[in-house]
């Protein structure tokens, strides 16, 4: 049996509610916050509180409605637990605890990541996806590029992982988000910036960070400290062109920075297949790059079917909890408390 399963998401500023059965998607709700942080720059956590405890029945009731099912019809409720915001997570918690406890449904805790890791396991309504006509192979190697994190995830089957690298300090999103306020692109600036650098060109001298280092760790808090004494020492005029050209400087240093770790890892684990995830993904030139060098292994690369599933969403999150449903990894709701720092297991 395919369990019908209820998702939330809430990690950060996005409220968001999914249903799924099995891997299918059978509705996906999005309801972003951006607006109503732009003004201070990045997320504000009361903001983000409140917004996600006025939005969440609204956004599950029509999650439920664009299924055409009623709570009846449900098998579980699975809920986003970390890592992330901590009022943020806390409200989509508390809302999945009382959802639980009304129709009288099992409980699911799910990891964030987990979820972008196995966001190419989803399928649309007619049960097609990237893993449907080309069976997930195993070791696999996650490549989880986001605002919050940079992460090279082993993967010996679903449920079992290994945290090969990740960030040390900035996550290549947030990296994007910070030189994008140096050039006055607006909130959040970490797209447009993506979308200058595909016309500019790289002819600024940003160098790429840690090129003596032979781990898979990431880090991007030295780039983004090379651009602001960059513009301070140089004081160029913003010119379009400008933007257009440093724009494409500093991610040509992260792509190089990127790509040096993601091959390392490939040489060093000879995976089967990569999967991409996390909000970065929707970087077309970033996207092309890691297929082109997985290509050069012969590896194929997987992407979700939809870019509504690269982003932050509770449809990723109905996919990981279809598995753990499976495997009875169910919790007493009186138990389920947020994990702000929540990662995958470190290698030993």
């Amino acid at each position: 049996m395919k369990p019908t399963i209820l998702s939330i998401e809430t990690s950060l500023d996005d409220t968001c509610a999914a249903v799924t059965r099995g891997t299918s998607v059978l509705s996906n709700i999005v309801s972003s916050q951006t607006s109503h942080h732009a003004e201070w720059g990045g997320t504000v956590p009361d903001i983000a509180k409140r917004l996600h405890q006025e939005w969440l029945p609204l956004v599950t009731a029509r999650a439920l409605k664009q299924a055409k099912l009623t709570p009846s019809d449900l098998d579980a409720i699975a809920v986003t637990i970390g890592p992330g915001l901590a009022p943020s997570l806390e409200q989509g918690i508390d809302h999945a605890k009382n959802l639980s406890k009304e129709y009288s449904l099992p409980i699911i805790p799910i990891n964030h990541l987990e979820g972008h890791l196995l966001s190419s396991y989803a399928t649309n309504l007619n049960d097609n996806g990237p893993l449907t006509k080309v069976p997930p192979e195993y070791p696999a190697l996650g490549f989880l590029i986001s605002g919050g994190h940079t992460q090279l995830v082993l993967m010996q089957r679903v449920g079992e992982y290994q945290l090969l690298g990740a960030t040390l300090d900035d996550a290549a999103g947030e990296a994007y988000d910070k030189v994008a306020r140096m050039l006055g692109l607006g909130y959040p600036g970490g797209p447009i910036l993506a979308e200058m650098a595909r016309t500019g060109s790289p002819i600024y001298p940003l160098r790429e960070p840690m090129t003596t280092r032979r781990d898979l760790d990431f880090s991007f808090s030295g780039l983004k400290t090379q651009a602001k004494y960059f513009l301070e020492r140089e004081k160029p005029e913003l010119t379009k062109q400008f933007i257009l050209d440093f724009s494409a400087s500093f991610q040509q240093a992260v792509f190089k920075h990127l790509m040096r770790r993601f091959r390392r890892a490939i040489e060093l684990h000879s995976p089967t297949m990569i999967l991409l995830g996390g909000g970065v993904v929707s970087n077309i030139p970033l996207r092309t790059l890691a297929r082109k060098t997985a290509k050069e292994f012969g590896i194929p690369t997987h992407i979700p079917y939809s870019k509504k599933l690269i982003t932050d969403n509770a449809a990723m999150i109905g996919v990981v909890a279809s598995f753990q449903f499976t495997s009875g990894n169910f919790v007493d709701p009186d138990s389920l408390d947020r994990l702000p720092n929540l990662n995958f297991p470190t290698i030993s």
